[in-house]
């Protein structure tokens, strides 16, 4: 029996865990349904637009926490206090490397071309945050953008490091040696 979703808000967070699983292509509307406890119907009637609009609605929500949690604090905050929260949120969000990055999965496959601003975006948005952030921390242009991208890589690399071994110490310890890097 399907559970009751008041919302379409509510069906987002398991969709995001679908598509971290099977990848965009390999979401079929049976495994959506089953992990999401919703029948078809009442997926159509919240995603007219089948599992696209599905994919688009949780890369937004990926878009707005990562705004909120990385990206504006780093702008905004001191750098002493930005780059910490930073690494904190991502340790958080991508549990230490056991939960994948859906966007950094989906510039891997074919999702990339149907979703290439969005793809872009969070890249770019992130390595710009962090840039900004490291020069006013007191790093020259060329070596802020230098770390920012061997961060955001790095965090990237350490993901795929963890899933791969099947353990946090990858992630951690590139989450600490980096925020060494920006903070030096």
């Amino acid at each position: 029996m399907a559970r009751l979703v008041a919302e379409r808000v509510d069906a987002i967070p398991a969709l995001g865990e679908i598509f971290r699983k099977h990848g965009f292509e390999g979401a079929s509307l049976k495994l959506i349904s089953k992990g999401t406890g919703l029948g078809k119907g009442s997926l159509y009637h919240f995603f007219p637009g089948g599992k696209e609009e599905m994919a688009a609605a949780v890369l937004e929500e990926i878009a707005v926490w990562f705004e909120t949690h990385v990206y504006e604090p780093l702008e905004t905050m001191e750098p002493d206090q930005a780059v910490p929260a930073m690494f904190a949120a991502v340790t958080s969000y991508f549990k230490s490397g056991s939960r994948i990055c859906l966007i950094g999965a989906f510039a891997l496959d074919g999702s990339k071309d149907r979703f290439p601003d969005r793809v872009q975006c969070y890249f770019e948005r992130w390595l710009l945050a962090l840039q900004a952030c490291l020069k006013r921390h007191g790093h020259a242009d060329d070596r802020a953008s230098q770390i920012a991208f061997e961060v955001v890589g790095g965090i990237q690399g350490a993901i795929i490091l963890a899933q791969a071994l099947g353990r946090e110490s990858p992630f951690v310890n590139a989450v600490e040696r980096l925020e060494r890097l920006c903070l030096d």
